[in-house]
């Protein structure tokens, strides 16, 4: 799990740095990181399908570092958190769409290999996602708004970040649990 956590290291660097310093080197610190972490998880033996919040990183600082640098003073600056979160939206929304969750293959490397290809995997995964999409969404709109009327109340966009983040991921973690128990429970019962 804690493996797992390490894709959104460039996104919690990028924050701290673009937060308190400037948002060019926020950027390149991400991007670094995103891409020394893809580096690291393919030499540990992960499929592409599992990095996709690593493979977004990396999209998203070029993104960033080539408008950050070409026009420091952009009035997409102050948004960063907002963008942060959208770009995630998006990500998890995209993944969806094209109907390849990106939790698939984050889970993939936690289960059996026979629970794979079953339709309560895909359907766990794409609820999980769903969870993460509406999570990033809310913090993406929020942390907008709050930045438009608001732009130096730092409290209010750490705590939407922290719950925004936390909140799926505890999700994250218990769901697959709960639907587990669902499906022993009428098992039990047969045989009682």
């Amino acid at each position: 799990m804690i493996r797992n956590l390490l894709g959104f290291l460039p996104w919690i660097v990028y924050a701290v740095i673009a937060t308190g310093d400037d948002w060019r080197y926020g950027a390149l610190a991400g991007l670094v990181i995103a891409l020394g972490v893809i580096v690291a998880d393919r030499r540990a033996g992960k499929e592409w399908d599992q990095m996709v919040i690593e493979t977004s990183a990396a999209v998203f600082f070029v993104l960033v570092a080539l408008i950050s640098f070409a026009d420091p003073d952009s009035p997409l600056m102050p948004y960063g958190p907002a963008l942060v979160n959208a770009w995630l939206a998006v990500t998890a929304w995209g993944s969806l769409a094209i109907r390849r969750p990106f939790t698939l293959g984050i889970a993939r490397s936690m289960a059996p290999r026979e629970v794979w290809q079953t339709p309560r995997f895909y359907r766990v995964n794409a609820v999980i996602t769903s969870v993460w999409g509406v999570a990033f969404t809310v913090a993406a709109v929020g942390l907008a708004l709050l930045l438009r009327v608001a732009p130096h109340a730092t409290a209010a966009v750490v705590t939407i970040k922290i719950v925004t983040f936390v909140a799926p991921m505890i999700f994250t973690a218990r769901y697959p649990k709960v639907v587990a128990a669902r499906r022993q429970a009428p098992a039990a019962r047969d045989t009682a």
